[in-house]
């Protein structure tokens, strides 16, 4: 909702601005569509030069982003800790093979199934299961910072993958005032084709090429660049997931005490989105 309110109050406050102040509108609307056209034809076409097919509809995803705003919320928060502490406490007490069929196959376990969104994150299951078979099939004798270092790689991994909608749209971002600039030149260009006009005429075209240098600063800092920054930030927000998951089943295998362990997981994520140390325990004996 915030960023579409900000689109309505950044529109708003800048046409209405120059309104106020005497400005016609007329001239700059009627420059607009053309304007627009070169602009957004110029940013279009860089944007399918420089990136594969993936990436195009990634980036489709990551403006998505923007406005949805993050995937994960406080009760997500708990789901994988209540998760994760519970392979971990099965894989303690009734060994490696009561927890192999989980991990294999965790689209039939009943435990994987009391959780069913996280079920739909494929990164945030194959971390789990991975690393648990890792576990399993060394029959616990596994460094426990070896597991960590593999799973930091993972992570490492993903946010690269995942942090590039939002290095893609900054990107745009700073080629935005140049490819205002280019629209703007050919303004200037074709009121030179119109040199013997009359001044109201030329004034008229010269504002009109000014306009696209307007739009690609405009759309730069006030529209694109804001939205890489929320982008990013929403990223970052749901990798916090992937270091619940981490923390829970490094400290379970440095055999931590369960206090340990659930401080270990609350740490990393937001304060907003925190479970208290009481939501923690009490969900986990109501299981």
């Amino acid at each position: 909702m915030f960023p579409a309110i900000g689109l309505v109050v950044l529109l708003g406050l800048v046409f209405g601005g120059f309104a106020l102040t005497g400005g016609d509108l007329g001239p700059v609307m009627h420059a607009l569509p053309h304007e627009m056209l070169i602009i957004g034809g110029a940013a279009l076409g860089a944007l399918i030069i420089g990136n594969s097919g993936a990436d195009l509809k990634a980036l489709g995803a990551g403006f998505g982003k923007v406005f949805k705003g993050p995937k994960y919320k406080k009760q997500d928060y708990l789901d994988c800790i209540f998760l994760v502490s519970k392979l971990m406490k099965m894989l303690r007490t009734d060994g490696p093979v009561a927890v192999e069929p989980h991990i294999e196959d965790p689209k039939s376990s009943a435990i994987f199934g009391e959780f069913p969104k996280l079920l739909t994150d494929s990164t945030l299951i194959h971390m789990i299961c991975d690393t648990l078979r890792l576990v399993v099939v060394s029959s616990g004798t596994l460094d426990p910072h070896a597991v960590e270092d593999v799973m930091d790689n993972g992570i490492k991994a993903h946010h690269h993958h995942a942090i590039k909608p939002a290095e893609d749209m900054q990107g745009l971002a700073d080629a935005l005032p140049a490819l205002g600039i280019v629209a703007a030149v050919l303004g200037v260009v074709k009121t030179m084709g119109s040199i013997d006009k009359p001044p109201s005429v030329l004034g008229g075209m010269i504002g009109s090429a000014l306009v696209g240098t307007f739009l690609g600063v405009l759309l730069a800092y006030g529209i694109v660049g804001p939205f890489a920054s929320r982008c990013k930030a929403v990223i970052e927000e749901d990798g916090a997931m992937y270091q619940v998951v981490k923390q829970i089943i490094v400290a379970s295998l440095h055999g931590h005490p369960l206090p340990l362990v659930i401080e270990a997981a609350r740490s990393g994520i937001a304060h907003h989105n925190q479970p208290s140390f009481a939501d923690v325990f009490d969900g986990m004996r109501g299981r």
